[in-house]
């Protein structure tokens, strides 16, 4: 009996994730996605600058004048 009251209380609370996860899903514009081109360029630009091969935004603005 114990056990039912325990599956039926894990049941409902998966349920109520479930209800959650497709909340969060429509909230989610495409425009907050990455497309297999994006994600690939973002990989490359961690890894320069991981490798030391990029500048901070600051010293950036100050080679150019902003």
């Amino acid at each position: 009996m114990a056990e039912t009251k325990t599956l039926s209380k894990i049941y409902g609370e998966l349920q109520s994730i479930k209800k959650e996860v497709s909340f969060i899903k429509k909230q989610i514009s495409s425009d907050t996605l990455m497309t297999a081109a994006e994600a690939k360029r973002f990989e490359q630009s961690m890894k320069e600058f991981k490798q030391g091969k990029t500048i901070p935004l600051a010293r950036l603005k100050k080679d150019l004048s902003l």
